[in-house]
């Protein structure tokens, strides 16, 4: 029982606090009053997380023996990113497909939306900022993550792991990921919150119009972790992988689906590595990375939004529209943030492009569309990053990476 206790205590606590949190929002109401409790664990994390990144991302590829070696961990991160998305996207065309999600119709409202940014001013806004203190919040992550890179090759090119200023960047490191298992502490007490105001706000939304879509996408969302991710992790890691995959998995999915934010989800990821025995090198470029740039999630979650609103506008969601939605869901999922309603950029991609006449009709449905399945989406986005470090680390240390830690 000591064993158990030692091992499992803590996800036992966490387990304890989310179910706990989802019996008092269902019955009662006024639970949304614990609000304060998760937004104290989940701003504690956001503190955290920015500079972690940053220090995280230039010191791996700054410690790094060559900048070929940074770089090959980069590329083989994102073509990862991209396959991985690609196939989340194609399962959920093919299950809408088989299970139409709009049975009925749908008496829908004009509502309206602020001004857009164009093409180039988008772009601009996603990879730079003008300021340099604009990169230190948790809205500018993906322009924070472009600097550290380029500071990490800086680095590099001025001595590499020999300087003073990458050693500096180790220590860092190491000491703010201390800092996150302090805070790490209160995470059963901020999912108590967390879960308790999800069930209270949301729960009387599941029964209504959007029930038939949403069912399906929480349903799909589970089943593509534990058919997908296993698959993904053995072909990473060689048998056995996915057995230790799932060992680890339950912390960062539990963080992500209660905090909605693949961010906030980054120390968990990164101890989840740790302990799996997946190199640092490798960790600390896939998991910051793929908070922003990897979203399987939120590519299964864009197709359901095309197929909603193809629904209830009454047209066909052929073949030629699938493959443009796919490719959409793609590219568009790096652009969306990892923190809460995130998506919204990503939302008004798909209506501008597919319903650019109903715009003002399309767009709200798909933000509020966005907003309930965003638990399940950060879920599989975020513990998915930690799968797929395995698949980096494959094609970086060689395939069978996990037995020779395993027989250590």
């Amino acid at each position: 029982m000591k064993k158990i206790l030692k091992n499992y205590g803590f996800i036992i606590c966490m387990l304890v606090g989310i179910i706990a949190g989802c019996i008092v929002g269902a019955v009662w109401p006024g639970a949304t009053c614990l609000e304060p409790l998760g937004t104290v664990f989940i701003n504690l994390m956001f503190c955290i997380v920015v500079p972690m990144v940053f220090c995280s991302i230039s010191s791996a590829i700054a410690n790094m023996q060559s900048a070929r070696r940074a770089g090959k961990i980069m590329g083989v991160t994102v073509i990862t990113f991209c396959v991985t998305a690609g196939i989340a996207a194609l399962i959920m065309y093919i299950i809408v497909r088989v299970i139409p999600i709009v049975g009925g119709t749908y008496e829908v409202v004009e509502g309206e939306i602020g001004e857009t940014l164009g093409l180039a001013d988008m772009i601009i806004n996603f990879f730079t900022k003008p300021d340099f203190s604009e990169l230190w919040s948790r809205r500018a992550i993906l322009p924070l993550i472009v600097f550290a890179i380029l500071l990490g090759f800086g680095v590099q090119l001025s001595g590499g792991p020999e300087t003073k200023t990458a050693k500096l960047l180790e220590d860092v490191t190491a000491c703010i990921m201390n800092t996150v298992r302090i805070v790490t502490y209160y995470a059963p007490i901020g999912f108590f919150g967390f879960f308790a105001t999800l069930v209270a706000t949301y729960g009387p939304e599941l029964i209504g119009d959007y029930s038939r879509t949403l069912i399906v996408y929480y349903v799909v969302c589970f089943v593509y972790m534990f058919i997908s991710f296993p698959i993904y992790a053995t072909f990473g890691g060689g048998k056995g992988a996915a057995k230790v995959m799932f060992k680890h998995l339950f912390k960062p999915a539990a963080v992500s689906f209660g905090t909605c934010s693949s961010v906030a989800t980054i120390p968990t990821n990164m101890e989840a590595a740790e302990d799996t025995g997946i190199s640092k090198e490798v960790a600390d470029i896939v998991l910051p990375l793929g908070a922003t740039m990897h979203m399987d999630g939120s590519a299964m979650s864009a197709i359901v939004k095309v197929a909603f609103l193809f629904g209830i506008f009454g047209q066909d969601f052929s073949t030629g529209r699938a493959v443009l939605a796919i490719v959409i869901a793609i590219f568009s999922s790096v652009a969306m943030s990892g923190i809460p309603g995130g998506g919204g950029t990503g939302e008004l991609v798909l209506c501008t492009i597919f319903f650019p006449d109903q715009l003002a009709v399309a767009y709200p449905i798909a933000l509020a569309l966005g907003n309930l399945v965003d638990p399940p989406a950060t879920m599989v986005n975020a513990a998915g990053d930690y799968v797929v470090s395995y698949i980096v680390e494959r094609f970086v240390n060689g395939k069978d990476w996990l037995q020779k830690k395993m027989s250590k």
